[in-house]
């Protein structure tokens, strides 16, 4: 799966979006600091948190007995370029149409 599908894929989730964005404002927590800001126990959110790892939008850093993790920007800053390309290229296309639409017909 390509980087982009990944990261579509884990941001599909409401939990793991909620995730993200407690880890944006947190700037690093732990998975038991992050299950008691949403309304899912610890092990479900360190499922998400591995789908999440998976996708490279997060990483984790042992710290003692904990795990604490970080929103990495990256993935999300490639997938929104390659949304606002294929944008660029539909706009491209839905004006070459509505030129065609709007231009008068040709004698025959």
């Amino acid at each position: 799966m390509s980087d982009v599908g990944a990261v579509l894929l884990a941001m599909a989730d409401p939990t793991r979006r909620l995730l993200l964005d407690a880890l944006a404002e947190e700037g690093t927590a732990s998975a038991t600091r992050l299950a008691g800001r949403l309304p899912v126990s610890r092990q479900a959110v360190v499922k998400h948190l591995r789908v999440l790892e998976g996708a490279g939008l997060v990483s984790g850093a042992r710290a003692g007995r904990e795990v604490r993790y970080e929103v990495r920007p990256e993935p999300l800053d490639a997938s929104a370029r390659w949304m606002a390309n294929l944008a660029a290229t539909w706009d491209r296309r839905l004006v070459a149409l509505k030129r065609a639409a709007e231009a008068p017909p040709r004698p025959t």
